[in-house]
């Protein structure tokens, strides 16, 4: 079982930054992609950034040029570096993990509980 805590959230103006973490913890898995989602009130949970174990990155449009996803391997943690941040980033962020079992064939999917991020003046 892999378990994901996520840290960083919390309200900022717009045109601020906040920097999300998320560290993974548990015993035989092996990471293979780290991404970050997040969901506003009343609207589906979209993707916003993945990085995968090669060091590959998807960014979604919307964040394209203002959000940079990183990782540190040995600590097992992936960041979200936000600037810039708009009104319309506001939304509880997601950590994901997908991973692989010593003893499985098959990916696993795990999900953090969820940071609050808030852009407001």
């Amino acid at each position: 079982q892999v378990q994901l805590v996520e840290s960083g959230g919390g309200w900022v103006q717009p045109g601020g930054s906040l920097r999300l973490s998320c560290t993974a913890s548990g015993s035989g898995f092996s990471i293979t992609a780290m991404a970050w989602y997040r969901q506003a009130p009343g609207k589906q949970r979209e993707l916003v950034a993945r990085i995968t174990s090669g060091g590959n990155t998807y960014y979604a449009d919307s964040v394209k040029g203002r959000f940079t996803a990183s990782r540190d391997n040995a600590k097992k943690t992936v960041y979200l570096q936000m600037n810039s941040l708009k009104p319309e980033d506001t939304a509880v962020y997601y950590c994901n993990v997908e991973s692989l079992r010593a003893t499985s064939a098959r990916k696993y999917s795990d999900w953090g509980q969820g940071t609050q991020v808030t852009v407001s003046s």
